[in-house]
């Protein structure tokens, strides 16, 4: 099992369409085998689907996701457990103890509904 999470810092990055880099977890028998970072070489939103893929992600912690991004990735197979905040091993380790919460109702909408001309994630 290939777990990925969008990277910055040791930390989820919180915008999933515009995330330089990604870091892969190589999962077996529930224990951490392989981390690797990868970056996206520039591509954003819908390309990332196909990255994942291409590294054959099985799993997506993340955490502002739109939700077209959600059903594509949910296509390919690809599970996805949005709206988490913190630190990437903290996270995959959360997985595996099956702690790691679903939330399907994030979403990074692009709205600009403050005037700031800026999107908010929630």
């Amino acid at each position: 099992m290939i777990i990925a999470l969008p990277y910055e810092n040791e930390e989820v990055f919180q915008h999933f369409g515009k995330s330089e880099n990604f870091v892969f977890y190589t999962i077996e028998n529930k224990k951490v085998l392989d981390k690797k970072v990868v970056n996206t070489n520039g591509q954003g939103h819908g390309a990332l689907v196909g990255f994942l893929e291409e590294n054959k992600a099985n799993v997506l912690i993340c955490g502002g996701i739109g939700q077209g991004a959600i059903e594509f990735l949910s296509q390919t197979g690809i599970e996805v457990f949005a709206g988490n905040i913190g630190k990437c091993d903290e996270l995959v380790n959360q997985y595996l103890e099956g702690k790691l919460l679903k939330n399907d109702d994030v979403c990074c909408c692009h709205s600009d509904s403050d005037g700031s001309g800026e999107h908010h994630c929630h």
